[in-house]
């Protein structure tokens, strides 16, 4: 019951509040993804991960660090998202990472898209007194990637290894 309620509603709520900082800020804080951390050592107890099973969800959370920071590196997305990522990974371990990892780009080249096209018209004055809007359509502004790996998140979880164990146990 335990491992349920994280999956159904904990880790969603985190990868909410990580999409929607982003998007409101251009940041993701690390409490975020130390949380999605912290939850998953509660869910590994909770639904009964062997040792084993920990050490390989533990080695894709880091090969998920490694992908995250070459990315940042490359300056494709920020450090933030780049924690994030490896936070969701440490979740999916590497049976779904590659399918994460392909729908989170998906999701980022939409949103960038999404972002170059709408930086192209004036913002409607009825918005412009929004400050996080204005950073959102200014075209030096970044994209908030953070936004893609919760999407990606939401749409691959339920096909997952680790939620048909959480809905198991």
């Amino acid at each position: 019951m335990v491992a349920e309620i994280l999956i159904l509603a904990f880790v969603p709520a985190v990868l909410v509040a990580a999409g929607a900082w982003d998007l409101a800020s251009f940041t993701i804080p690390n409490f975020l993804s130390l949380a999605l951390i912290g939850l998953f050592a509660v869910f590994a107890l909770a639904a009964g991960l062997t040792l084993p099973q920990m050490g390989l969800h533990l080695l894709a959370g880091f090969a998920g660090l490694i992908i995250g920071f070459g990315l940042f590196a490359a300056g494709w997305i920020g450090g933030g998202d780049a924690k994030l990522f490896a936070a969701v990974a440490l979740w999916l371990g590497f049976a779904d990472l590659v399918p994460y990892a392909l729908m989170a780009s998906l999701f980022g080249g939409f949103l960038t898209l999404g972002l170059l096209v709408m930086r192209q018209w004036p913002l409607p004055a009825a918005l412009v007194r929004q400050s996080w809007l204005l950073r959102l359509h200014d075209r030096q502004s970044g994209i908030p990637y953070g936004v893609a790996l919760a999407l990606g998140a939401f749409v691959i979880l339920p096909h997952t290894e680790i939620f048909r164990l959480a809905c198991a146990a």
